[in-house]
């Protein structure tokens, strides 16, 4: 019984899409989808396949470039992202920490907040041309706010009788913010970190589709223009797969730092 529930644990995850894909064929199949609206499953891997490989130039003038697309895209997001990161870490950690810098700062930064990061795209072509620093700004636009907003809360929700102690046993201010507030606001800063991955993802899809002459999103548009929904779609899938393995590298990251965490929450327990 221990190796099934073991087996489902492992493999039950892809239940799901499985299932939806193999109802999606079914009904293309039978006609009830027409493949000029939502082409079959069959036929988008089949056109994925020679973005990827180039075998039968299905993909036509894309065909085998799937790999550099993704590196573009990724290259972006990477840096985009690991500036948001930095950038939004340090400055939460601050306001969160001094009500000097919080009353300084916050204020200027909640008015930028509810502006979409899309509607910076053209400031962001002024400023940068078409290339690839317009999509990292917008994507750094994409994951700065969300690392931000949930860094300030891990701040700001630590633990007093934490302070306390250090500070009773002699902690100076440097010495509670890396050994008591940091650890503290960590499951905090992850989910930001975690929330702000998506955003970065969706940001330079969006940058390479007004932007960018390269990447996913640029290939998804491009599609689009040729009525090639086969790879819309395959675009759709190939950056969702993308955000998906980055997430789970963030949240590998996370497990391994936070294992002292595990032992007292429901995600402990089911382990």
């Amino acid at each position: 019984m221990k190796m099934l529930v073991h087996i489902w644990r492992q493999k039950g995850r892809f239940a799901v899409p499985v299932f939806l894909l193999l109802l999606w064929e079914f009904l293309s199949r039978i006609g009830y989808l027409p493949p000029a609206l939502l082409p079959a499953p069959s036929r988008v891997f089949m056109t994925w396949g020679d973005w990827m490989f180039g075998f039968d130039e299905s993909a036509q003038d894309i065909s085998g470039r799937w790999f550099s697309d993704a590196l573009a895209s990724s290259t972006r997001v990477f840096a985009g992202y690991s500036i948001a990161a930095a950038l939004a870490i340090s400055i939460g950690v601050a306001i969160g920490w001094s009500k000097f810098i919080e009353k300084t700062i916050e204020p200027t930064l909640q008015m930028l907040r509810p502006i979409p990061p899309v509607s910076w795209i053209p400031l962001a072509i002024i400023w940068f041309g078409i290339a690839n620093k317009p999509a990292i700004f917008l994507v750094f636009l994409g994951a700065f706010f969300p690392i931000l907003m949930n860094t300030i809360h891990g701040v700001k929700t630590v633990n007093r009788d934490l302070l306390r102690a250090a500070a009773m046993a002699g902690a100076k201010q440097s010495q509670l913010l890396r050994f008591v507030v940091l650890p503290a606001a960590m499951p905090s800063i992850f989910a930001g970190l975690r929330i702000g991955v998506g955003s970065a993802w969706m940001l330079t899809v969006t940058a390479e589709m007004v932007a960018v002459k390269s990447g996913l999103g640029y290939s998804l548009w491009d599609s689009y223009y040729f009525l090639r929904y086969d790879l819309v779609i395959a675009s759709m899938i190939s950056i969702g797969l993308l955000g998906y393995l980055t997430d789970l590298l963030i949240k590998a990251i996370m497990n391994r730092l936070l294992r002292w965490q595990h032992a007292g929450t429901v995600q402990g327990s089911r382990a």
